[in-house]
């Protein structure tokens, strides 16, 4: 048996060091190496006895310690930190090695990368990791990407660490170069929206007289249906802890600006790169941003009136059922929008994404894990090419039979004062795409009017121009 390592990784904070150990806990020798020496050392001295190691000081004792093909996973921070890695890598490398970068890259620098690399006879693999360090140690969802043959060597040990729903691994190849490291992207896109809506119903019930209790248990009720989900499950968790200082809910005394780390805003920059609307995602980051925008909400509290947030309620029980239905439709939503850019950008960079697998490997081990994705990924496993999930033949009918209660709730949030960005932009998304006609025959018009912009008919194809400030007659453009 050979003396050499299965797979290395660099950088031991607690997602590397915790991914190491999980391949590790699955029978792989694993090199491991840190810049910071003593973060080497320190995981070796808490974690030796765990499964092989082979720890080094070194980067060419690192590289020196792993069998060829060589697979080195970076667990470094996104950005120059990565390319600084590789930089440091490349020449102890043979052809043939593959490098995977398992942090949140931005899926534009992995098909940079991928491109660089692949030119100097090396593979690439951007992959996302989803489920935090919890994950990262027992069993994360994993969208590799990078070449077919790069998955031949990493897909075994991927797919054995990765998390499980019955023996499906949570691991699957996305496509080339940028596609694994784009679908994790839109994982955080979508959790964003789902964590957003999530407070929204939260700050409705809060405003309708529900103690952060009763919320919780209201919640937990949630998790046993539709709703099931590791977000749901954690929102009573969260709800119900209490101060470990001060003994009052930590909810209430935890500073109130949400923070942002970048995976969210490129979701909503790409999206519009590619024309797909994605306004559930795109409020939910705005909703962050406006949280933190100090000098805004100050200037805003001292001038600007409204209601104070408190929600009259005649029939608790049914508001909260209105709330339940409600952010059942604005999930679907925001995942379709989700879902439709992955297919949209499949379609775009030449990915060939199979959307059903995204929704498979995302049933577990990673964050916005949810009952959903099940009906998500049986209904693009049925229609591959299926344009948009709400529209799904078992999906439609339900949002028809919910949508009473969702803008019931929009309503009340409105005249109670409570944001509720998501709540009503899902809502809007839903009414211009099932609407005959929407407002853009106005838009078109005005923009023909001032800047010539043209416009079409629907009876007569071709584009058209008013001569707005001479005579009022068209002409084809």
């Amino acid at each position: 048996m050979s003396d050499l390592a299965n797979v290395g990784v660099v950088g031991m904070a607690v997602m590397g060091s915790n991914l190491a150990r999980n391949l590790a806990h699955h029978g792989f020798k694993v090199a491991i190496f840190n810049r910071t020496a003593s973060r080497t050392d320190a995981v070796m001295a808490q974690h030796g006895d765990e499964g092989t190691f082979l720890p080094s000081h070194t980067i060419e004792d690192f590289v020196a310690s792993i069998e060829r093909p060589r697979s080195i996973i970076l667990m470094v921070k996104a950005g120059p930190g990565t390319d600084a890695t590789i930089e440091q890598l490349l020449p102890h490398l043979d052809e043939g090695d593959i490098i995977m970068d398992g942090g949140n890259s931005y899926f534009r620098d992995t098909i940079r990368r991928e491109k660089e690399l692949a030119d100097k006879g090396f593979h690439f693999v951007g992959a996302g990791i989803s489920g935090g360090e919890y994950g990262a140690l027992t069993g994360p969802s994993i969208m590799p990407g990078g070449s077919p043959e790069s998955y031949k060597v990493l897909g075994p040990m991927l797919e054995a660490i990765s998390a499980h729903v019955g023996d499906d691994p949570c691991c699957a190849w996305m496509g080339p170069d940028g596609a694994g490291h784009f679908v994790k992207m839109i994982h955080n896109g979508i959790e964003y929206s789902d964590m957003q809506v999530i407070g929204e119903a939260w700050m409705l019930l809060r405003g309708a007289g529900f103690s952060n209790a009763e919320a919780a248990d209201i919640f937990a009720e949630w998790n046993t249906g539709d709703l099931d989900s590791y977000l749901i499950e954690i929102t009573s968790d969260v709800l119900r802890q209490k101060d470990p200082r001060t003994g009052k809910d930590l909810v209430e005394v935890i500073k109130d600006r949400a923070l942002m780390k970048g995976t969210g805003t490129w979701t909503v920059q790409t999206a519009l790169d590619l024309g797909v609307p994605v306004n559930g995602i795109a409020e939910a980051v705005f909703a962050r941003a406006e949280s933190s925008h100090d000098d805004l909400r100050a200037a805003a509290q001292d001038t600007l009136q409204g209601p104070d947030g408190t929600v009259t309620v005649d029939d608790r029980q049914s508001f909260v059922d209105d709330v339940r239905k409600a952010l059942w439709c604005a999930k679907v939503v925001s995942y379709s929008q989700g879902f439709d850019q992955i297919r949209t950008a499949g379609q775009e960079y030449g990915w060939d994404i199979n959307v059903a697998d995204a929704a498979k490997i995302w049933r577990d081990g990673c964050i916005i894990r949810a009952k959903l994705l099940e009906r998500i990924r049986q209904e693009y496993d049925a229609k591959p090419d299926l344009v948009s999930f709400m529209a799904a033949p078992s999906v439609a009918p339900e949002l028809g039979r919910d949508q009473d209660a969702w803008r019931r709730v929009v309503s009340v949030a409105a005249q109670s004062g409570v944001a509720a960005p998501v709540f009503s932009a899902t809502l809007a998304y839903y009414d211009l795409a099932r609407a005959p006609r929407v407002n853009a025959a106005l838009t078109q018009g005005l923009r023909d009017f001032f800047g010539s912009h043209t416009y079409e008919r629907i009876d007569a194809p071709g584009s058209w121009h008013l001569n707005w400030s001479g005579d009022r007659s068209e002409s084809e453009a």
